[in-house]
């Protein structure tokens, strides 16, 4: 189940040790690694900006949770109408995922359709497009994070709801709704964020490009950033630049915990 990418010009795989006669000290390093000296894998360095990504899913994390709380503080959450609504839409979805698997044929599409979306937008070529009930994949000329990563990070259908609420409200003239907006934003972003888990559970060759921790911590931050950017648009009790005040404590507590922590392990080998 699920897609995935097929480059038609790059391979993942570490570039081969070359075949003239090595120096002992050389031959161990190949041995042990598997490449030349001299050569720094991806995965090596995605594995090190995944380390490095774990400290902004951390401050987002807190300073979503400080909003969201604000929100609800004294019931405000009953109380912002367009966050009701994305919660009816959202839990409409989750019934949805758990009792009607045709939907999975529709996500595969969407899946697919999203890998080949960001393989235009960078200017490469999709070759062949598949989708069907058990999986898809596209044959592209380009692969690179984003591209692979897309179905995980962009939710096509919210994108394609948002689309359709405006050609009706600015260009045939239907009368907007903010219930029926955000019920669909809720549907839509709740069933993509449903998949996307059951799908990284199930085990992706998407997830294992670049390595599996940068490839979740990379997915978990940019949903994060999105629910987060929802929670902003839809709470009266929340601004952006109390959103950016709170990205901002987070850090600062974040950044002072690790110099603690650093500071006392100096300290005892010292």
């Amino acid at each position: 189940m699920g897609g995935g990418v097929v480059d038609l010009l790059k391979s993942a795989m570490p570039r081969p040790a070359k075949s003239k006669k090595p120096q002992p000290l050389r031959s161990m390093y190949v041995a042990i690694t598997g490449v030349e000296p001299g050569y720094v894998p991806k995965k090596w360095v995605k594995a090190w900006a995944g380390v490095f990504l774990v400290l902004p899913c951390v401050v987002l994390t807190l300073a979503f949770l400080r909003a969201f709380l604000r929100t609800a503080a004294g019931g405000g959450l009953l109380a912002e109408g367009p966050l009701v609504w994305f919660g009816a839409g959202g839990a409409s979805a989750l019934l949805w995922f758990f009792f009607f698997k045709p939907l999975v044929f529709l996500y595969v599409i969407g899946h697919e359709f999203s890998h080949a979306i960001w393989v235009w937008l960078h200017g490469g070529r999709v070759h062949e497009f598949a989708a069907r009930m058990e999986g898809g994949h596209i044959v592209t000329d380009k692969t690179n994070t984003w591209i692979v990563l897309a179905p995980y990070v962009f939710p096509f259908y919210t994108v394609v709801w948002l689309a359709a609420y405006a050609v009706a409200v600015g260009g045939l003239g239907v009368p907007g709704d903010e219930r029926v907006l955000f019920a669909g934003i809720g549907f839509t972003w709740v069933l993509h964020l449903a998949y996307t888990v059951w799908m990284i559970y199930k085990g992706q060759p998407d997830i294992e490009y670049g390595g599996t921790l940068f490839s979740l911590a990379f997915v978990y931050v940019a949903n994060l950033a999105v629910i987060s950017c929802l929670l902003v648009v839809g709470s009266s009790r929340v601004t952006w630049g109390c959103f950016g005040g709170d990205l901002l404590h987070s850090a600062v507590e974040v950044s002072a915990l690790i110099a603690g922590l650093a500071e006392r392990v100096v300290s005892r080998i010292l």
